[in-house]
């Protein structure tokens, strides 16, 4: 999928330069082209290289509380609700552990250890899957919620806003967490209502009630303050509440007599080596995204959005960061990319650089998870997961769009 839509990104390039050279005679666009390539490629470089100090402390800060216990902990408070929601799963069967830490992982930002703790709990879901080639309920589900990605510490987020000049890299906490709720609740009752899953069971009401009275909670407070106080205070809690994750890692680390800054040190060489891993793919598609912009395409693509959304009498300022929410269940990385090309032509710290943000902390990859999850078992068949994926991704679009509005419009 990433190679049609890198392959696509150069072909649309070309075709709009071209009609704009033989058409409009415009006889400079193909040297914008090759501009652009240039220039985005050592972008592309000179972001990752300022990645390298940023993403070396917070994989360090991670390392500490992967070592002090916390996706251990996760995984206690978790397996109640795991075992309601897929009842045909045997209690202290290995999947319900490995499901749990998957999902910890991705609640913490652990994305490198989120992936094989997820291909690993889909073996052992497979191995009570009675069809082989055919998606067991119970891996759907699993692989609904892994999509929907409830993430309580989005590091990559703030780290990319960070690089990209944001005034407080973190401003984007709350809304994500938001949005994120929003995407993981409407992907679950997707499913439950194709699988006639019992949500008022009382032990599963009781983890949904928890967390929706939390965010009703959010939502109360901050829209009961004037936007300028909103935004203060929102910047604040979400400071106070990510520095005082730092401290529990570190605490939990003195407790269980964990060297935490043994741990901070093998967790920061994991980030100069995931910053210097990145490299070729940032390249590859900021170069790509660049020659799509210079082209004129990108500004088509809006440009018809745009008439469509003013027709309908709305507001267009979401429609800049709406390539990232395009490209979101598709791929990754490209969507990554989007995000920072959208916070470096608008800027960080502007509604569409936030907005880009918000849409890449709401919802995961739903196409590669599907590909690589379910590839890894030869599952052919996966009935209703993409619709109940996709049924996620749009619920954390739309919720990214309405928090934004409110946050920072």
């Amino acid at each position: 999928m990433l190679n049609f839509i890198w392959i696509f990104f150069f072909t649309s390039a070309f075709i709009v330069a071209l009609i704009k050279l033989l058409v409009l005679g415009d006889t400079e666009i193909f040297g914008q082209l090759m501009t652009a390539m240039f220039s985005l490629s050592k972008t592309a470089f000179e972001i990752s290289l300022g990645l390298t100090g940023i993403l070396a402390l917070w994989l360090g800060i991670m390392r500490i509380g992967e070592r002090s216990g916390f996706i251990t902990l996760l995984t206690r408070g978790l397996s109640p609700l795991f075992a309601k929601l897929m009842p045909e799963i045997p209690q202290n069967h290995p999947a319900l552990g490995a499901m749990v830490m998957n999902i910890s992982a991705n609640a913490l930002g652990l994305d490198n250890a989120a992936t094989p703790l997820g291909i690993k709990a889909m073996k052992e879901l497979q191995k009570l899957n009675p069809l082989k080639d055919t998606a067991s309920n119970a891996q759907i589900l699993f692989l609904v919620i892994n999509t929907s990605a409830v993430t309580l510490f989005p590091v990559t987020i703030f780290t990319y806003r960070a690089q990209m000049g944001a005034a407080n890299p973190t401003d984007v906490f709350i809304p994500i967490l938001i949005a994120t709720y929003a995407s993981t609740l409407i992907g679950l009752l997707t499913v439950a209502s194709v699988q006639k899953i019992n949500l008022f069971d009382k032990v599963i009401m009781s983890y949904l009630g928890g967390f929706t009275l939390f965010v009703l909670g959010l939502l109360s407070y901050f829209s009961s303050l004037p936007q300028a106080d909103m935004l203060t205070q929102s910047s604040l809690i979400s400071n106070v509440i990510l520095f005082s994750l730092v401290m529990l890692f570190i605490s939990g680390a003195v407790i269980k007599k964990v060297n935490a800054y043994d741990a901070f040190i093998d967790g920061a060489k994991e980030g100069f080596e995931t910053a210097i891993t990145i490299i070729p793919y940032l390249v590859a598609m900021l170069v790509a995204i660049g020659v799509f912009r210079a082209s004129g395409a990108l500004d088509l693509l809006a440009d018809g959005l745009r008439y469509i959304v003013l027709g309908l009498n709305m507001d267009d300022q979401f429609i800049e960061a709406m390539p990232t929410a395009l490209m979101k269940p598709f791929s990754g990385s490209g969507a990554r990319a989007m995000m920072i090309d959208t916070m470096q032509v608008h800027g960080a710290d502007s509604f569409a650089g936030r907005l880009s943000s918000i849409v890449q902390g709401s919802t995961e990859t739903t196409f590669y998870v599907l590909a690589v999850y379910f590839g890894s078992v030869g599952i052919k068949n996966i009935r209703h997961a993409a619709a109940c994926g996709l049924a996620a991704d749009i619920a954390g679009i739309l919720a990214a769009i309405a928090v934004a509005y409110w946050f920072f419009a």
